[in-house]
Order: C-alpha cells, then structure tokens, then sequence
C-alpha cells in the first residue's frame, strides 16, 4: 500500500513504517545487479560529477555518504539520517510531489569499501513494496589515486512500479533526473564544508 500524506511524517510514523517495511522481499528480482550490469528491460539513470582531490576531500565525501547527505535535498529526505551503512540496513526515503509526500522503503544490498590505486566507498539499496519505483541505486564515492581525482557516482535502474506512476511517467522521470543532479550538488556542499 502507497503512503502519502499532506505533511512530512514525523519520527513516530516512521519508525512504524520502517518496522513494518523491515521483514519484507525486495520489490524486483535482479538485486545485486547495479553491481555489474543493470537489467536490459529498465530503465537506466547515472550522474558522474568530480567532488575535487585528495584524502581530505575522499574522507569528507565519505562522511557525507554515511550521513546521508545527499539526500538533504528539502524535497527529498531520507530517515534515520543516522541509520549505518550496512548490508540489511532499511530505510525511509520521502519525496515531495505535487503537494503530497510520498513514503517508500529501500534495503542496502551491499556496501563497497575498497583501498588500493582506486579507492570506493559506497553503497546500493534496493527499493520495497509499496515504493514508487521498482530498482536498485548505487551512490559511490571514488579516488583515483594516479590522477587523485574523486567522484560521486551514481547508478540506478528503475521502472515504475504500477499503473499510477505509469500514468504519470514524464513527471516521474523528471523527478529522478532531478534527483541526480540535486544530490551530486549536495555532496559538492557537504565536502566542501
């Protein structure tokens, strides 16, 4: 069942939610696969931006990944901000559309933490029943150490998850492209602070 409400949900509404949510199956069948190669019949998004160099700046986008930072987008949140970054963890994610927030869960899939000439820290969730698309998103971070350029990367596949959202596709996917974009701004916000 979809969760939408007039106002954000309070802390009290998401807890109940999430201990719901948190003995449920994942809402598609090919988990794992933002790790190699995504699904052909989905629909593929990715934003790549450089977040600048060196180990000060990988450690700050790290921080900020685990805090979940690049949610802080105001018409997107993700709850608890300090829910850990590990495989199994569920969480919350709320969007604001058309007046209306809307309440879907996600499980973490995997965690990537890798040291060597590339160095990766990030994560993948996948969504649930009842959230508006139906796929798996990976945000990583990444040094590259021979140029000592950092990214934040992210990598999702999708399709909507019923007739609803089908209906109103063309806003759905403007909604996930803003997404990419307002969350790699967020992440350049958070390291350089």
């Amino acid at each position: 069942m979809r969760k939408l409400s007039l106002r954000k949900p309070s802390d009290e509404q998401l807890r109940e939610f999430l201990e719901k949510q948190s003995s449920l199956k994942f809402s598609y069948t090919h988990v794992g696969a933002s790790a190699k190669e995504p699904p052909a019949e989905f629909v593929v998004d990715r934003t790549r931006v450089e977040l600048g160099s060196g180990p000060d700046t990988f450690e700050a986008a790290r921080r900020a990944l685990q805090n979940w930072k690049q949610f802080g987008l105001g018409w997107v949140d993700a709850w608890p901000h300090e829910a850990p970054i590990e495989t199994g963890q569920v969480v919350a994610v709320m969007g604001r559309g058309a007046g209306l927030w809307w309440l879907n869960a996600c499980r973490i899939v995997y965690v990537i933490d890798e040291s060597g000439p590339i160095s990766r820290f990030g994560f993948a969730y996948g969504t649930m029943p009842g959230h508006v698309a139906s796929g798996e998103e990976r945000f990583l971070i990444e040094w590259d150490r021979k140029t000592d350029q950092i990214h934040y990367d992210i990598l999702a596949f999708s399709q909507a998850s019923d007739w609803l959202i089908k209906l109103a596709y063309p806003i759905f996917r403007r909604r996930q492209k803003r997404f990419g974009k307002d969350s790699a701004a967020a992440m350049k916000k958070a390291v350089q602070e």
